[in-house]
């Protein structure tokens, strides 16, 4: 069974660094908790599937998704692996909230970069983005 992913920006990490640290920092019970004000329709086919960062217009790694649990709050919680998995840099626009991801688009660990559009320095991708090139 393929599962259905989601991409998220990593708001306030410059670098995968900073994102392994705050995996890490926010890990408990290998487990790292993710707050979201909007229910995913496709909630089931995401379980088992993969929650993948972007930083930087391109997405770096992932994190299993585990499940999903309401919060008495009215958010949700996306319950991921604490396990921070890099993949090769993959060139994405940035965006608000999450985004699906079907499995067929999803990168996995250890797959190449053929176009060499992830290697692009970010302000130069940015640019190019922002002008339809890319």
């Amino acid at each position: 069974m393929s599962h259905l992913h989601l991409t998220k920006v990593a708001v306030g990490c410059r670098t995968s660094e900073a994102l392994d640290k705050r995996i890490a920092g926010r890990s408990e019970n290998g487990e790292v908790r993710v707050v979201t004000r909007m229910r995913p329709k496709r909630m089931e086919e995401l379980i088992g599937g993969s929650l993948y960062w972007i930083v930087k217009h391109r997405i770096i790694a992932c994190q299993t998704i585990l499940r999903f649990e309401d919060r008495t709050d009215g958010r949700l919680d996306i319950v991921c692996s604490a396990s921070l998995q890099a993949i090769a840099p993959r060139a994405k626009r940035a965006h608000q909230g999450w985004r699906y991801l079907e499995a067929d688009d999803a990168p996995k660990p250890g797959d190449s970069d053929e176009t060499g559009i992830g290697l692009l320095p970010p302000r130069l991708y940015g640019k190019l983005t922002s002008l339809a090139l890319l």
